[in-house]
């Protein structure tokens, strides 16, 4: 690890990180499961993908506030077939056709593998003269910039995200690039002059920045001459050759969508908390729905006293008509107040979803008796382990930032360094993914990170994984 002048690894946490994990062998490897259907010029596409294949041909015609209309249409198309016969059309389709991203992100959210890779022309790996991959797809950067808030408002969150990194990077026990962090807060220009000083310095890859706005403006401002993987979600995609990785809402509100729709519950009440993040996550939630012909019946926001609630509770279901399920877009404590009243509103027996947030606030099995049966997405590491990597629990009575909240950011930054170091295998494999901390990491056609979580439930107040309960 070197010095870089502007900041750099702090010794004393370094020296905590190294004493407190133990030597992690990462374990984690990309598997591969190609299906070949035959492709065929006579091959007779199903209606809804042939109009799809129509619509993808004028999308990059279209005005940029069409587009993303456009871009729904064709996803409800393609949502409304069944697996084997998207499977068959999308494998059809010639190289080079518009249609086969959109096609390809519909085989990824169904878990379905991809019949071959995306185009990925822009995307280069030979960067730094890296050496050939490993057997099992490893190959990471020669000098690699990480670019954090290491200081100011959001070095709290910075820190566990920084420390799973190093995690994973120190556990692996093959060649690994020489890193250096530079602090985006401490930067006069913010991350834009971070990335411009980390290419300047001859970094051949960059992980980060970390926050929101921080990954809209390099995305928008700074020449991505060395590619990056973004830590967060903007509200443009990533440039071409480049990724994106998050745990945004709107993730959680996808992934909740998918569950829902493998549990045949298309009819979905939605109960929204306060939150704006509680909000994205409800949002995305709708739109993942329809797109695979489900939708949201209603949508009622947290607010009033419980007898309040309870009557605008049964005034939604009156006029929601048939529901399957309840999405819960709360946070634990008006999990809490509503939960209970679900019965009285004729909803009882009814499968109850949640965000990740859900988690947020409990830990009081008295309290959360209330969440029972309640069922939310979480990350596979605090809930039964990851190979490769120390147990949840042995990892947070070493290091305060991976206990509580922000082991789901050490779990991100974790998996940050695997996706850095496989991620050639991630974008040039069809079917690559890696078992990472926060779920099974795929790559999609724009270079979004997709990862799927595992699910859990709480039964007798305490989070249980939903292998080992029974969801209501």
């Amino acid at each position: 690890m070197r010095s870089n002048g502007q900041t750099c690894v702090g010794r004393t946490w370094l020296r905590a990180l190294l004493v407190g994990v133990l030597a992690i062998g990462l374990a984690s490897c990309a598997s591969t499961n190609v299906v070949k259907l035959p492709e065929s010029a006579s091959h007779a596409f199903s209606q809804p993908f042939s109009q799809a294949r129509d619509l993808a041909r004028g999308q990059d015609t279209l005005p940029a506030e069409q587009k993303t209309d456009n871009a729904r249409n064709i996803e409800r198309l393609l949502a409304g077939l069944d697996d084997a016969t998207l499977s068959a059309d999308a494998a059809a389709l010639p190289a080079g056709d518009p249609l086969y991203p959109f096609a390809g992100q519909a085989l990824i959210r169904r878990g379905l593998p991809l019949p071959r890779p995306f185009d990925r022309g822009a995307w280069r790996f030979d960067a730094g003269n890296r050496p050939p991959a490993e057997r099992d797809g490893y190959r990471p950067p020669v000098k690699l910039a990480v670019l954090l808030p290491l200081s100011g408002g959001l070095a709290a969150a910075a820190a566990p995200v920084r420390d799973g990194f190093l995690t994973g990077y120190f556990g692996e026990t093959r060649r690994r690039p020489d890193v250096a962090f530079y602090d985006t807060a401490g930067t006069p220009g913010g991350a834009v002059a971070a990335y411009q000083k980390a290419v300047a310095e001859g970094n051949d890859f960059v992980v980060g920045p970390l926050g929101r706005d921080e990954v809209g403006a390099v995305f928008r401002d700074a020449q991505t001459t060395v590619p990056m993987l973004a830590l967060n979600r903007a509200n443009v995609p990533p440039p071409a050759g480049n990724a994106s990785f998050s745990l945004s809402p709107e993730d959680d509100g996808i992934a909740a969508a998918e569950f829902l729709i493998d549990q045949n519950a298309r009819r979905v009440l939605v109960i929204n908390g306060v939150d704006d993040g509680l909000r994205r996550a409800s949002g995305a939630l709708r739109d993942a729905l329809a797109e695979r012909g489900g939708m949201v019946v209603e949508s009622l926001d947290m607010g009033g006293d419980p007898i309040t609630l309870l009557t605008r509770l049964q005034a939604a279901v009156q006029k929601a008509g048939q529901v399957d399920a309840v999405f819960l877009a709360t946070r634990a404590s008006e999990a809490r107040t509503v939960a209970p009243l679900l019965a009285s509103a004729g909803l009882a027996g009814k499968l109850r979803v949640s965000t990740s947030q859900l988690i947020a606030g409990t830990g009081k099995p008295a309290d959360d008796i209330a969440l029972d049966g309640i069922v939310y997405p979480t990350e596979p590491w605090t809930v039964r382990g990851v190979s490769g990597l120390p147990g949840a629990a042995s990892v947070a009575s070493r290091l305060k930032t991976a206990r509580g909240p922000a082991a789901r950011l050490f779990a991100f930054g974790h998996d940050a360094w695997l996706i850095t170091a496989y991620l050639e295998k991630l974008a040039l494999d069809p079917n690559g993914n890696v078992d990472g901390a926060t779920g099974t990491l795929r790559l999609d056609a724009a270079g979004n990170v997709l990862h799927t979580p595992t699910w859990s439930t709480f039964r007798g107040g305490m989070p249980v994984p939903l292998a080992d309960a029974t969801a209501r």
